[in-house]
Order: C-alpha cells, then sequence, then structure tokens
C-alpha cells in the first residue's frame, strides 16, 4: 500500500467516523430535548409561542435538522480547515449563543424561553464535543 493509498483510507475511515458519530450524536440530542421539553411541560411550563403550543416532536426534528447541518459544516471544515477541530468548536459555539436571540426574543413567558433556551443548550453539549473529538486537531 503506497503512502497515498494508506493516507485515503485513514481519511475515509475519519469521514465515516464523523458521519457515524455525529448521526448518533444528533439522535441523542433529538431524544434529549423532546425529554427536557416534556419535563418543562410536566412541571407546568407552557410550550407555548405566539400563543401557538410547539408539539414535542418538533423539538426532536427541529434537533436532528441543525444537528444534521453541524455534521456537515464539519464535513466542510474537515476538508477545508487548517485547524478543523478549532474551528468547528469557535463556530458552533457562536451558533449556539446566536440560537439563543430567537427564544429570548419570543412571544412566551420567562419560564417557557428559559425552556426553549435549556434545550438548545443541551443539544449543543451533545453534539458539538461528540463531533468536535473526531475531527483532526492539526
Amino acid at each position: 500500500m503506497t503512502t497515498a493509498t494508506a493516507h485515503a483510507a485513514t481519511t475515509n475511515a475519519s469521514v465515516k467516523s464523523l458521519i457515524a458519530g455525529g448521526l448518533i450524536a444528533a439522535g441523542v440530542a433529538a431524544a434529549a430535548t423532546a425529554a427536557v421539553a416534556a419535563a418543562g411541560e410536566a412541571a407546568g411550563i407552557s410550550l407555548a409561542v405566539n400563543g401557538t403550543p410547539i408539539p414535542l416532536s418538533g423539538f426532536a426534528v427541529l434537533t436532528a435538522i441543525f444537528s444534521g447541518m453541524g455534521l456537515v459544516l464539519a464535513l466542510v471544515l474537515a476538508r477545508m480547515a487548517r485547524r478543523p477541530r478549532a474551528a468547528f468548536v469557535r463556530t458552533t459555539f457562536v451558533l449556539t449563543a446566536l440560537s439563543l436571540v430567537p427564544d429570548v426574543l419570543a412571544d412566551a413567558s420567562a419560564a417557557t424561553k428559559m425552556l426553549l433556551m435549556l434545550t438548545h443548550l443541551v443539544a449543543a453539549a451533545i453534539v458539538i464535543p461528540a463531533i468536535a473529538r473526531r475531527l483532526t486537531l492539526s
């Protein structure tokens, strides 16, 4: 096996690991955010924004979608960035902070806003490290 072939095989295995780990993390995060929302609702916190209740499945679906977008970002950075892990962590930290802005501005009770922000932070705490640890340091 030539050096180029060995490098390609290692890169392919890294991409597969990144995708598999990212998809698993997305699934775990989707379940976790729905569970957090359900616990909040069970504790008496409304899930209504602008008078319309958010279904529990909505938490899971949106978490999966945005986690998938994070995985795509990681794949792009793995190919393009000099230090993909650092770039991914910095970028997702900023995106997570920005994701809290609509919650703060939402037409909802303070408790609902806090619950919404908590679900964003729970998802980020699961997905970001799971993907970041699969990105190379270099």
